[in-house]
């Protein structure tokens, strides 16, 4: 028996990396990884709108602003709702505020 259960839990692993876009997946970055880690890409991709629409988008959107990353930052701690449509993202208690600085900062670099 545990051999096909290691088959079943490797299977869904090979099809969990093909969900992934390619250009994501290919980026080991830190801010990559700990976006992984955060559950942040079960709602959004890099490139594409998934719920919540791409981090590219995001990128592109709050660019300009001289307090992007701490405006992004504070988004992904407190969520938001009505910004980018009507899906609102929760709250993220569980990400420091350090980490969402990370975040922020990473998503900034994907414009």
């Amino acid at each position: 028996m545990k051999p096909k259960r290691y088959a079943a839990v490797g299977l869904a692993g090979a099809l969990a990396l093909t969900l992934i876009e390619p250009a994501a997946h290919a980026e080991t970055s830190p801010g990559l990884t700990l976006a992984q880690q955060e559950n942040c890409l079960s709602c959004h991709s890099v490139t594409r709108r998934v719920m919540g629409p791409s981090l590219h988008d995001i990128a592109a959107r709050y660019a300009a602003r001289s307090d992007a990353s701490q405006y992004l930052a504070h988004k992904i701690i407190e969520g938001s709702t009505g910004v980018w449509g009507a899906v609102p993202m929760p709250a993220n208690t569980q990400v420091t505020p350090d980490e969402a600085e990370q975040l922020a900062s990473w998503i900034l670099t994907l414009k």
